[in-house]
Order: C-alpha cells, then structure tokens, then sequence
C-alpha cells in the first residue's frame, strides 16, 4: 500500500491531507522527502513546521488556509499529532479544537499539502477526528516490518537498484547492521553502487562491505563464545579493544543480550510466538525470529551460567586496579577451554 501511495506522489498526484500512522521512521522520513522532492519540482518549496505538542492545531489549519505566496502549493508538517491516540490523564500539554479540525477536514484548501504525524502504535479509533481523517486523508502505515516482510523489502530495496540478493545475504545484513530501515537501504545501495551495472549481493558481499556496529560486534562475540570458537570470540574482542572500547562496558553489553536471550527462551517455552513476544519485548520481530531458529542450539541453564559469570567479571572489572583487558580475555579463553 504504501508504495502505491509513493508512486502516486513521485508521479505529481498530491492529496491536499496526509496521515502517516506507526514508530517506523523510515517510512515518515521518506514519505516526506518525496513529498518536498514533488513539490519543490513545481518551483520554490513553502515548507512550515508545527509540533503538536507545543501549539494548537489551529497554528497548522491557519497556515495552510493563508494563500502561498512563492508557489502553487505549500507544505505544512504537523509532527506528534497526540490528540488522535487515547488521552493520558495529566500529560495534555495543549489544548486542541477538535471542531475546528474536524470542519477543516471537510474541506481542506486545495492551495496546500497537510500531513499530520502520528508516530503511535495505535490511534483512538473512537474519536471523530479519527475517523473523519482516515475518510479524507491518504492514510500513510508507517509501521515496523515483521520478520518475513523485512527480507521481502530488503529484496525490494535491491532490485530498486537492479540487483538481486540472496536469502544468505539478506540474514547476514540484519546480523551485521542491524533492523534500522535507514541504515539498511543505506547499505544495499552502497554495496549495489559498488557492483556497477552487474552483480548480485552476496552474503561474502556484505561481509566485505557492511559497516559494524559495537552491539553487532558484542554479538558475533557472544555468540562465536556461546559456539565454543574461541579464536573468534577473542579476535573481535581484541577488534573492539583497538577501537578504544571499555571492557566494562562490553561486559554488560554482553550480559544485556544473554538476558535479552533468556527473556525470549522463557516466553517461547511458555507458549508464545515470535510476533507475540517481539511485542512483550519491545524488540524487532526479525531479531526475536534469529534467536527463536538458534534455540535448539543452547540451553537456558547454560545461558543463566554465563550470565552468573558475567556479574562475576563486572564485579572484577569494577574493583580490579591492574590491566583490566586481561579480565574479559581470560573469561573467553577459559570458556573456549571448557568446550574443547
């Protein structure tokens, strides 16, 4: 749906009222910048800013009712559009005409491009200024991608770019860069720029070429420990030393995601699926999907071990004067020993 709704906008095909719906920023930032992109195409762009939380609604509906000067159409953004989710006793910061909105709805000017911004879950679908945007807006979902959609859009992504990427790939990416949106569409065409007008990105591709990131690294490590390589687990480790990282600090990065693991492990034994607990977790669907494939692969009392000996180490780490890298090193290396 929303790649109709882009196609229609790139096209020229403007409505004059927007909704972007969801926490996904990837699909806001981009649904705004083809809607700057389109208009700016017909001449000067009139760009005005309001942030629902700060002013009255009626700031947003006055600008786009005053006739623009510089060009035929202007674009207002109305960003933290809160007044269409369910009130929070006591958190209203200001107070919005909602009968002002919902006549203006019924004809909004022609001479402007509203879009309001709802960076929710969920809206209050009981209100009537919700229902009577979802009847007169373009309603943009602006939602996270589940597990399976995420690699049916990073293969989209790359065959917007004329390449093909294998599944291999596709897993690699997410393992290497993460689900931020904005980050992987940066990746695929950074690596489809590099292969030139042929050329599939390939999982020793995105190895080459994939940027790091620290909690990425903390997991290779993790999980290359957890697997009993050794040689792996310590030349990350030496890696992330070289890049001035904190022992400390990398042993409760690695703590944080063994809980983070025992958390999944608890609520998958309990009967829930990967949806469901991605969404008790507060963690992306696709990240909860890797770790529910692996579960066969380690127990949850060996997991509730390591965690043991992580509290132990930070204990160390935080009390020891000496050289405090060799704590960590030797962690790794004796439960490399213990596996052999």
């Amino acid at each position: 749906m929303i790649t109709s709704i882009w196609k229609s906008i790139r096209s020229g095909q403007i409505d004059p009222v927007y909704l972007i719906i969801g926490t996904e920023s990837y699909f806001i930032e981009k649904t705004l910048d083809l809607l700057k992109s389109s208009l700016t195409q017909a001449g000067e762009l009139e760009l005005s800013f309001f942030d629902m939380d700060e002013v009255p609604v009626d700031h947003a509906i006055d600008e786009a009712d005053t006739i623009p000067f510089f060009s035929d159409r202007k674009l207002i953004i109305a960003k933290n559009a809160s007044f269409l989710k369910a009130a929070e006793r006591g958190k209203e910061k200001i107070n919005h005409d909602m009968k002002v909105l919902e006549a203006w709805l019924e004809n909004p000017p022609s001479s402007s491009v509203t879009v309001f911004v709802a960076p929710y879950e969920k809206l209050d679908e009981r209100k009537k200024v919700v229902k009577l945007m979802k009847q007169h807006a373009v309603v943009v979902e602006a939602k996270s991608l589940q597990a399976n959609d995420l690699e049916s859009w990073l293969a989209h992504e790359a065959k917007s770019f004329g390449k093909e990427i294998s599944r291999n790939a596709v897993r690699k990416l997410v393992e290497m860069a993460g689900t931020n949106l904005t980050l992987l569409s940066s990746e695929v065409e950074k690596m489809s720029l590099y292969l030139g007008a042929d050329g599939e990105i390939t999982e020793e591709l995105v190895e080459q070429m994939t940027a790091r990131t620290l909690e990425q690294d903390a997991f290779k490590m993790l999980q290359a420990y957890l697997d009993g390589n050794i040689s792996t687990a310590l030349s990350v480790y030496y890696d992330l030393l070289r890049q001035k990282e904190e022992p400390v600090a990398l042993a409760a990065l690695l703590a944080s995601q063994i809980r983070f693991m025992v958390h999944v492990y608890y609520l998958q034994k309990k009967g829930y699926h990967a949806q469901q607990i991605s969404k008790q977790l507060k963690a992306h669907p696709y990240r909860v999907k890797l770790l529910v494939e692996k579960r066969q692969q380690i127990s949850e009392q060996r997991l509730l071990e390591v965690l043991g000996d992580l509290a132990d180490i930070d204990l160390q780490l935080k009390t020891v004067s000496g050289n405090r890298e060799r704590v960590l090193e030797f962690f790794l290396m004796k439960r490399g020993a213990k596996n052999s």
